[in-house]
């Protein structure tokens, strides 16, 4: 992936475009000059890259580097917010401003919640068998009355609980 700088070093000069060709019996011959590689690379832990931002300058903007030379006094406000800009593509308010990227994150985390809502709903409707008929309450009343007719474990289990002659559990 390319990073911020270079994307808009591509976009400032009109976009990705193949620079060169080359065939397999001859030499790469360029079409047209490319950008000096730059390692610019800025961030709050490391404000001051060893490359400016702008490393190809336009006409005016040598004209303005040629003024920044002589006196500060005589620059105006946008003329050193412009050679500001020529040395660093952000400053550190902007370093600092919160992004929105968590709206997108919670957005497709809520997304993948409610896709995973849908497919489990699917599943219990269409997929999955009914409940065994043991599982329901009829069965299991019927299943404890029949451990406690056959008297199933009557010194520590069920049975030993179950008084038999009032019918009903022991206090």
């Amino acid at each position: 992936m390319l990073s911020r700088a270079t994307w808009s070093l591509a976009l400032r000069k009109g976009g990705l475009e193949v620079r060169g060709t080359h065939s397999a019996g001859g030499t790469a011959r360029s079409e047209g000059k490319m950008p000096p590689y730059t390692s610019y690379h800025a961030q709050r832990s490391y404000p001051m890259p060893d490359e400016p931002f702008c490393t190809e300058l336009s006409a005016e903007q040598r004209a303005l580097k040629e003024k920044e030379k002589g006196s500060w006094t005589q620059l105006s406000h946008a003329e050193k917010v412009a050679l500001y800009r020529l040395q660093y593509h952000e400053t550190f308010a902007e370093m600092n401003r919160p992004s929105n990227e968590w709206k997108t994150v919670m957005g497709c985390v809520f997304f993948f919640f409610g896709v995973s809502a849908l497919l489990i709903w699917w599943q219990r409707v269409y997929v999955f068998p009914k409940k065994p008929i043991t599982l329901t309450d009829e069965w299991k009343a019927k299943q404890l009355q029949r451990i406690l007719d056959m008297k199933g474990n009557p010194v520590q289990g069920l049975a030993s609980r179950w008084d038999y002659d009032k019918k009903e559990w022991k206090k």
